[in-house]
This record gives C-alpha cells, structure tokens and sequence, in this order.
C-alpha cells in the first residue's frame, strides 16, 4: 500500500495545480463548470487536465423556457439552404442525446445544427443527467456529477418514501338523466407521479384551486403538453380511451371530473403518491424546572401543516397511520449549587409543585357528523393549583402568557360510504330481450366492504337488455339463458351483512340444494352479532337482542327436470318454489298451440286444444316442469268434420 501512495504522489507531481473554476455554463436549472491543469513533465502525463463540477443549481423561472429550446431558436436567423426556418428541439434522442437536433416548425425536415449541446443541457427531459463536452454525464437528485443518488416516490432525495403515501382506486360512471358530468377524484397540492386512464365514450376534464383560492380549468380537448397552474400535464386522447399523466409535484389542488358523453358506462382508474402534509415536529426543550441545585426539562411534539406552515390540532396528525408522536426527551439542567445565602433552591413558578395558572378543558364533544367532515366542541377555562392540589377557576388573563387552546376542531374527515355498482353480467338470453344483472356493494373510504349507505340513492341491480340476435334458432331440451346463477350472484352478495357496533342479524350461506333434480330445499343459520369495538373482535348475543326483521333461514331450490320427465308436486311445494323461483314466472307460461286431428273423418268428430310450455322471449317449447309455477289453462274441445258420411 505504501508503493501504490508513492506511485500516484509520483504521478500527481507531474502536474501543475488545479486552476480556478470557470464560469457557470448556465444561470439556473444546474449547468457546469470546469477547471483546468497543466502537465509539467516532458512525458505524457497520467490522468485528465480538465474536471467538471455542477453549478447554478436553482430552478429556473418558467418563464425561462427549455434551455435545449433556446439553443434550437438561436439558429432561427441563419438560413439553411437558403431558407429561413423556425426550429424546434428534438429531445430524447436515444442514440446521440447530447447533439442539438431541431425540427423545423410545420415540415418533417429534422436537422443536427450542432455536434454538441451546450454544457449543462439535460440529457433527457425527465433525468437530471447532463451533457459535458457532448458526453452524457450521470447527476445524482443531490445535483453532484457522478452520483447515483435519487429521489424517492414522495420526491425526496435519498428518501426512504415515508413523506408521502399510494393512492389508487377505479371509478364507475353512474348515468343519470339529470347528472351532466361527476367528480373522479380530488388529488392535492404537492401530489406526484399521477396518473389516470378513462375507457369508455365519456371525457376527462380538469378543474383547480391554487392555495391563494384562484380557481381555472380546462376541457382536456386534444391531445397535447400543456402547463396548468405550473404543473406540466400529459394528455393523451383516443377514440375508446383517455390517457391523463402529470409527473408532479402539483403546484395546486386538482380536480379530475369526467363529462357524460354516450349510453355506456365508463370506468376511471387512477394512482398517484399523495403528500402527508400532517407531519409531527418535535419542539424545542422546555425552560428548565429549577433555576439551580439541579432541573429537568422536556421537550413535546406538534401536529405541523406543512402548507401553511402552522401548527394545527393534534387530530390532523393522527389521520395517517404512518405518523407516530415522537416521545419527550428529557434532560437534566442547571446543576450549579444555589447560593449559600438563599438557604434552599428555588422553584420556577411553572415547575410541577408550583405551576402558573394553565388552561384546562373539557373532553371532546361527539362528533356532529359520523363521516364527511364534522366538529366537535370543548370549554376551556383558567384554573390555578395551591399547594395541596387544589384547583380552582380564575380570571382567564392569568392565562394569557400561553396562547388559549382552541374550543373547536374538525373530526371524522374522511369520505362518508358510497355505492359502487361492479360490471354487469351478461345478458340473460342468446337473442331478443332479457335482463341483466349487477352487484352493488356500501364501500367506506378505506375501499372496505362496509354499511351505512343511504338506500334512496343505491343504483339499481337489474336491468332490461336486448341481444341483436334474431330469435330463430333450432329448437333445444332447455333454452340457452342464465338467469338464475347471475341473480342468485347477485342477490346473495345483496344479503351480505357485515358486522357493526351496533347488533344486527348476521345471516350465513345458505347449503346445497337438498335435492339434485325438482324441487328441494337449503337453509342457513342467522346468528344476532356484534362487533367489540376495543377489541375489535365479533361476539354472538340472543336472538331477542337485535332489532328488526330476522332475515329467513329456509328457502325453496330448484335443480332442473329430474330426466327429461314431467313432476307432480304438492300444493305446498308448488307454493315454495313460487316464492323463491319467481322469475320463472317472467320466462315461461302455457299457451294453446293448436288443435289435434279431429277424431272422426265424418258426420261430426271432436278436436282437443294443444297446451305448450314455451320460452317467452325465444318462443321455444321448454320442458313442462318450468311452467310449473303458472296455473295450466283448461282443456278446450271443439266440433269438426259435421258432414255427413257418403253411402257406402
């Protein structure tokens, strides 16, 4: 190791001294600088004469424009081939990134008007990486050349990407004939690497709201770059699909709507990393106890609103879970001696045995709203502790060295549940009109399976639909229709009941059919539960504890025609399979098909009315056993043949 030190001081000595740093190569947005040295030996020397620093790494103002551009329009009043031309800039050339390539406005000529950038252009427009003496060099987010560092998703350096959370979620459209267009979500200041992709005939559009209250918003109406508020967006429009992309951070609270545009449902689905603006600061350490012979002191921690840099309730900071209080430090002070002459140590009017008047409250109100945004109120009054721990109310200035805490705060913030209807199923027949189905579940704002949705507003499970098929195919055993598995999905996903504080009948699933063929039965157990809020554990209670309607714990099944054949069923089941299977009712019916042959050739005969089960909707003959929950018509007789018989 001693050779290898001697060897590179050896080499080193070949050298003059480093020069002084030259001019920056820009004035803003991180450009480079140089320094130079001279080889003293005869000989070549080893090593580079000439070292690159960054410099000027301050954001530019946007007014500034792109630096590659700037490069490309100072080539605007020099012809080329004999013609004047307004360039462009060419970016994010994958072969020679650090040649200044321009397009001509309004004609495909692209040209490289210079081997090289200047020094300090970016190699790529979304890297930090930077062109020097025409060679791509690698910046790290701390702005040093040759660092590897980066910025985390929350957009802090060298980060551990605890600042910042994942937001990602869908949005359904809900057509309605009185709803123009829906907001799709809120996406606030600061947020980054956004992105949303709508599928369907409808359109995006954005609105915003700087933190100064300035409101704009734009119709995203072609495809295009464009700077909104200062934050560059992305948007990419075609004919099925929208593509939304804004790298961040936002410089304002965002709005993304979507404008009805067509019969068909669209869908929105959207991520992007959102800022914890509530973070915990850890204060300074309190004054210390006593003012010798030995204190403490103590230092606290406090909700603070990183936008508008002020400390706000402590309930802000609890919202997120990735916040944890920091606990109080503490330290000891002033252990100098008192002075002989005192003959005991004294107290700090604000130490624990000798506290200043203080301001105490009351607890918290219930809240005034059990979801989207309410208050919740306390008094707060000026009280004064003696000695023996006596506390008693006094003039509130004694408490004014100590700013009063607030009577009011904001509680449950959080999105109230919502419907969201899930896709339809398909159509419930091959050809003309049927139905179709969907689930429609309560979601809170943490995306959970929840209750609480109001039921006026709840979307419809069912719909008519009509399929383009014309009804003329060769007759089948069974038509070709799922009904019942879509609307048994549906409706059991209906009944599910989740478990809350407050006791509610907690139905099970229900068993397999009893039978594999006709009519039988299934059955479940519904147990009267709730949830133990503390322990966040279910407890089963009495029947007689829950309120209301107990939901049913039998119910009828129907398993197809037992072999193709005809079944008989008593009055009892006809009623059961009624009750449960009546959307049979809606498919299938007797009609008369016609007459049989008439019974006699001559001098009169009689002819019976033919009775079908039949599809309603495909007009197909079905097996007997699907009609069996409609009364089957009376037999009808009729006079033929009535001339009479020739002579033999």
């Amino acid at each position: 190791s001693s050779r290898t030190a001697r060897s590179e001081e050896d080499r080193d000595s070949l050298w003059d001294a480093w020069g002084s740093w030259s001019e920056c190569s820009r004035t803003c947005g991180g450009g480079a600088s140089y320094s130079l040295r001279r080889c003293l030996s005869s000989k070549t020397c080893e090593g580079r004469n000439i070292r690159y620093r960054t410099c000027s790494n301050v954001d530019c103002p946007p007014e500034a424009g792109d630096f590659r551009a700037q490069q490309c329009s100072a080539h605007n009043d020099v012809k080329y081939q004999g013609q004047f031309y307004e360039w462009l800039p060419i970016s994010n050339d994958p072969d020679n990134p650090c040649s200044l390539k321009c397009q001509a406005r309004g004609a495909a000529l692209v040209v490289e008007l210079a081997p090289k950038v200047l020094d300090g252009t970016r190699c790529y427009t979304e890297s930090l990486d930077m062109c020097i003496s025409g060679l791509c060099q690698i910046v790290g987010c701390d702005r040093q050349l040759g660092s590897t560092v980066k910025e985390d998703n929350c957009g802090v350096c060298n980060g551990d990407g605890s600042t910042c959370r994942l937001v990602r979620g869908q949005y359904k459209s809900q057509l309605s004939a009185n709803k123009l267009d829906d907001t799709v979500v809120a996406i606030p200041y600061g947020s980054r690497q956004v992105r949303l992709v709508l599928k369907g005939p409808d359109h995006l559009y954005l609105e915003t709201k700087t933190l100064q209250g300035v409101k704009s918003e734009n119709s995203l109406s072609s495809t295009g770059s464009f700077l909104m508020d200062n934050s560059s967006i992305d948007f990419q429009k075609f004919p099925d699909k929208e593509i939304l992309r804004i790298s961040g951070p936002l410089t304002a609270d965002f709005t993304i709507k979507i404008r009805y545009a067509g019969a068909a449902d669209s869908s929105v689905q959207f991520i992007f990393y959102q800022p914890i603006i509530h973070r915990w600061r850890e204060t300074d350490f309190f004054p210390c106890s006593a003012s010798c012979g030995g204190g403490y002191q103590l230092t606290s921690a406090e909700c603070f609103d990183l936008r508008s840099n002020r400390v706000v309730a402590d309930q802000y900071c609890h919202y997120y879970p990735e916040n944890i209080k920091p606990k109080p430090k503490l330290q000891e002070c002033n252990q100098d001696p008192c002075p002989a002459s005192d003959g005991y140590k004294q107290i700090m009017p604000y130490d624990l045995y000798h506290p200043l008047p203080r301001w105490e409250s009351t607890p918290w109100t219930a809240c005034s709203s059990s979801c989207g945004g309410g208050i919740q109120s306390r008094s707060i009054s000026c009280v004064e502790e003696d000695i023996q721990g006596h506390i008693s109310p006094v003039e509130e200035w004694k408490c004014m060295y100590t700013p009063k805490m607030p009577v009011v705060q904001p509680c449950n913030i959080f999105d109230c549940p919502k419907w969201l209807a899930q896709e339809w199923s398909p159509c419930t027949v091959t050809c003309g009109q049927g139905l179709r189905y969907r689930v429609v579940l309560c979601i809170d704002h943490r995306g959970m399976h929840t209750g609480g949705c109001s039921t006026k507003t709840k979307p419809h499970i069912k719909e008519e639909c009509i399929v383009p098929t014309p009804c003329y195919k060769p007759k089948e055993k069974l038509p070709v229709e799922a009904k019942l598995p879509w609307y048994k999905q549906a409706q059991e996903l209906e009944e599910g009941a989740v478990v809350s504080e407050e006791p509610s009948f907690i139905p099970e699933a229900w068993s397999t059919c009893s039978v594999t063929c006709g009519v039988g039965s299934q059955v479940r157990l519904v147990k009267c539960q709730v949830l133990l809020s503390f322990s966040q554990s279910v407890a089963d209670l009495p029947i007689d504890e829950c309120e209301g309607p107990k939901p049913v714990s039998q119910r009828a099944c129907y398993s197809g025609p037992c072999g193709g054949e005809a079944t008989e069923y008593t009055p009892e089941e006809t009623e059961l399979l009624y009750g449960s299977l009546q959307e049979f009712d809606e498919l299938y019916d007797w009609e008369y098909e016609g007459f049989t042959e008439c019974s006699e050739s001559c001098a009169g005969g009689v002819q019976e009315a033919v009775v079908t089960c039949l599809n309603k909707q495909t007009r197909e003959t079905a097996d007997e056993t699907l009609c069996v929950t409609s009364r089957r018509p009376p037999q009808l007789l009729k006079a033929c043949s009535l001339d009479p018989c020739p002579p033999r």
